[in-house]
């Protein structure tokens, strides 16, 4: 948190949703507030000092109170909501802080730093023009244009970093508000010289507009230099190894460097990974979404990973590494939910300051996705929730805007800062995706504004993909098909025996319209359940019970997991529902699904050491008795080469191999245990016809992985 004396100006509007709280006495709250840290229900509320002491009298009544102090009386319920509005009223009256004196400008001297080596972040930081995250004339984030372009020697690549306002360039240190320090960041494609050169303009909204009247700052513009990159010197898991994750117009997304394609394993919960008490300004004003501690994953961070603030931040680092350690490559978050189902994190230095972005906490985000990076973890950022992108499509028919969406749904001044200030900050990071929103509900026409400022804008033109509801998934995706219009994927939310089926169809639309997508299973329905846990995890029996059928971890792992890389889909992401131990809001512990982990792992891990050559294999149901997609059985082929046919019931199969000609060889993959691929009862057919493929030679009754492979 920043120091008590700055904590007003970061603290949050409360936004209380009981209604027993006007909303007229909206306000703000210091962090330290008890409203803001309220007690569990089975521990006994501690009121602030100030209120006095409850109603000795009160009815028998048991009802919620508000303030998260757990069951009360109606009594009580009164008392507490007259304190808290008391108190409301007196944040929102309060005169607001005085800003630390003015500086002198900056000298305009330029550092560069970091490993100077290929894909690796270097960093550019100008001594600027004096500035405080909360002016307003010049705005900082909004008024002035700081941009550097960087330039490999031979001419290419070139790239228009947009830089940021870093304030005294060491906030996630010091917490600082104010200071002289521009910075801009670029992960080199290339070893050899690179040359740079800054552009700085000050004029209204001139950081949004290239069109926008500026005028360019003497002191800082032009600046010129360069450096010199060498070869990366990192292996394994590492991206700095593998370099910048990108899209090529096929299913899968590649690696620029190895040349590696990318299947994803991950989890898509909690939505609120940035709601953790390290981060500065970092408050929970909701009710049931706490502000995490990650305290389980604690123990799994190691000297050496990095931390802020003498020692913050080693939980969520831990959290991180444990990922890491399972095999696991991706993770997902929202980084702004203000008004949605967390409340819990914003990029702004107020939940309602969308002009005037936290210097201190962005800092301390960027060294976590840093880390990330290095442990070979891409990043998912989800970057709006349904509940505040404008809601005019919602599910439930609402036809209303809520004041925490950015320019009420539409590319506005505060949309086209956010998308900016994401970008500059992160970036460089080599494997990330936008995600235009949660169960986004935008119209056509703003989906396309917005992804098409990104592309715009990110000068590495990192993937960008849209999710929304699974009952409006043909109206909203049909008509993005084959458009130049930067999307180049699906985050799918379906029914957890649906992956399959949904993940083929738009694998198949989207490649018939001449840009393919990559498409990915990153959220299972229903929604109040999702992946469960392992069996025994805090007593629970592992088993997802809906009404009409129940299902575990093995469910997922045959219909989830292996539907969708059967279908030609770009991996999977687990969303943890919302009744669950250890849901989606509350996570805070990744063992809660370690059996499923150790599935996916054994799952890519299949690909990568069987050399698999999936980008050239496409879904071939047909050639297995199943027109129809059902999940009785799933087949991925590269015709008259490799065919992979998935029994989640096991048994045996029929292969259609008229259109083959030669030998083939088959064998069985434990997709529970891994290991090398085992022996059939069958060890070879011969093309021409349609041929048995036998069985494994043990557990013929699990799920098993047929290959079937051409001897040459």
């Amino acid at each position: 948190m920043k120091p008590i004396q700055t904590l007003l100006p970061k603290s949050i509007p409360i936004l209380l949703s009981l209604a027993v709280i006007p909303l007229a006495i909206l306000g703000t709250l210091p962090d330290s507030h008890p409203i803001l840290a309220a007690q569990p229900a089975a521990v006994k509320p501690v009121y602030p000092a100030h209120w006095g002491s409850p109603p000795s009298i009160q009815t028998r009544d048991y009802i919620q109170l508000p303030g998260g102090y757990g069951r009360g009386s109606s009594t009580l319920a009164g008392w507490i909501s007259k304190n808290i509005e008391a108190d409301l009223t007196s944040a929102q009256t309060s005169p607001a802080p005085s800003k630390p004196d003015r500086q002198p400008d900056g000298t305009g001297t330029v550092q560069i730093s970091g490993e100077l080596k290929q894909w690796h972040k270097v960093s550019l930081t100008l001594d600027g023009p004096f500035a405080h995250e909360r002016d307003t004339t010049p705005n900082p984030f909004t008024d002035h244009r700081f941009a550097v372009i960087f330039t490999h020697a031979s001419g290419s690549p070139s790239y228009r970093v947009p830089g940021y306002f870093a304030a005294d360039g060491s906030a996630a240190e010091s917490s600082a508000e104010s200071g002289t320090q521009w910075r801009a960041h670029v992960s080199p494609d290339k070893p050899g010289l690179w040359n740079y050169r800054i552009s700085f303009a000050t004029g209204p909204l001139a950081a949004l507009d290239s069109e926008a009247t500026a005028a360019p700052a003497q002191a800082y513009n032009d600046r010129t230099g360069n450096f010199t990159i060498v070869p990366s010197d990192k292996t394994g898991r590492d991206f700095r190894s593998k370099g910048r994750l990108t899209y090529v117009g096929r299913r899968y997304l590649q690696f620029a460097g190895s040349g590696e394609f990318f299947l994803k394993v991950g989890p898509d919960a909690p939505e609120t990974l940035l709601a953790y008490q390290d981060f500065d300004g970092t408050v929970a004003p909701k009710a049931g979404a706490p502000i995490k501690t990650w305290a389980p994953h604690a123990p799994d961070w190691h000297p050496g990973d990095p931390t802020w603030k003498d020692g913050k931040g080693k939980a969520l680092i831990g959290a991180l590494n444990y990922l890491a350690s399972k095999g696991l490559n991706t993770f997902s978050f929202l980084s702004y939910n203000a008004g949605g189902d967390g409340d819990n994190v914003w990029p702004f230095v107020d939940r309602n300051s969308k002009l005037h972005y936290d210097c201190s906490k962005l800092d301390q985000w960027q060294i976590v996705f840093d880390h990330a990076t290095t442990r070979g973890l891409h990043l998912h950022f989800k970057l709006q929730e349904n509940e505040i992108d404008d809601n005019r499509r919602g599910d439930k028919g609402e036809q209303r805007t809520v004041p925490e969406s950015l320019d009420g749904g539409l590319l506005g001044t505060e949309r086209k800062l956010y998308c900016r200030e994401l970008i500059a900050r992160f970036a460089h990071e080599l494997a990330l995706n936008w995600n235009l929103g949660e169960e986004n509900t935008q119209s056509t026409e703003e989906q396309l504004a917005m992804a098409r400022y990104l592309r715009a804008t990110d000068p590495y033109d990192h993937p960008i993909v849209l999710h929304t509801f699974p009952n409006q998934q043909d109206q909203v995706y049909t008509p993005l098909l084959g458009l130049e219009n930067g999307l180049t994927g699906l985050s799918l939310q379906n029914g957890w025996d649906q992956a399959h089926q949904r993940t083929l169809q738009w694998v198949t639309e989207s490649t018939a319209s001449g840009k393919p997508w990559v498409v990915a299973n990153d959220e299972q329905n229903p929604a109040s359940l999702g992946v469960p846990p392992d069996p025994g995890y805090k007593g629970h029996d592992g088993i997802a019970h809906q009404a009409d059928k129940h299902y575990d971890l093995h469910s997922i792992r045959k219909h989830t997991l292996w539907g969708t890389l059967m279908a030609g889909g770009g991996g999977v992401e687990y969303y943890f529902g919302y009744q669950l131990p250890e849901n989606d809001l509350i996570c805070q512990d990744f063992r809660s699904r370690d059996r499923s982990w150790d599935y996916c792992r054994i799952a890519i891990e299949f690909f990568a050491r069987e050399r698999i050559p999936f980008p050239e294999m496409t879904n071939a149901n047909d050639l297995i008795e199943n027109p129809s997609n059902s999940n009785t059985r799933y087949c991925l082929a590269k015709p008259d080469d490799v065919y992979l046919i998935y029994l989640p019931q096991g048994g045996t199969s029929r292969l259609d191999l008229s259109a083959a000609r030669g030998r083939f060889r088959v064998g069985w993959f434990n997709p529970r245990s891994g290991g090398p691929v085992q022996i059939s009862t069958v060890r070879g057919v011969l093309a021409g016809g349609i041929v048995e493929i036998g069985t494994p030679t043990s557990d013929p009754e699990q799920d098993w992985l047929a290959v079937i492979r051409k001897v040459n």
